[in-house]
């Protein structure tokens, strides 16, 4: 399974997810801890017992980046691009990384950003990413 070969650690059913196209986080059962990156025992109650669930793609810049020059596993992206940090409110306010839709936009801490799951190329593989666009205004 391709998802077996992104990782075989604690954070195995993350890569499964995003290859199935949804985004699932592990939640204690013990005390409702979310836990990113994902862990096999619970820091706050010792917990073993964690529950996947899905989120939506949806939160707020947290921090950001533009990039000029390529970096290793970086040559498939046009430059310049953009990576962001974005905070999912809906999973306690875990932070995920990925790369902004366009490199065009003013972007700033606070924005409200849409992510989707697309499949990129890096160091000679394909992998699944996710990719944050700033929401509609209303």
């Amino acid at each position: 399974m391709i998802s077996d070969q992104l990782s075989s650690g604690a954070d195995q059913p993350y890569w499964a997810g995003l290859l199935e196209g949804r985004v699932q986080l592990p939640r204690c059962v013990g005390c409702g801890k979310w836990h990113w990156p994902a862990v096999w025992r619970c820091g706050e109650c010792g917990s073993l017992e964690h529950v996947w669930h899905e989120v939506a793609l949806e939160g707020k810049i947290y921090t950001w980046t533009r990039t000029w020059h390529y970096f290793e596993g970086t040559e498939a992206f046009d430059l310049p691009f953009v990576s962001v940090i974005v905070e999912l409110p809906e999973a306690g306010g875990i932070r995920l990384i990925g790369t902004m839709q366009s490199s065009d936009n003013d972007v700033s801490i606070g924005m409200p950003v849409t992510g989707s799951i697309r499949r990129i190329s890096a160091e000679g593989r394909e992998i699944p990413a996710l990719v944050w666009s700033l929401e509609e205004a209303s």
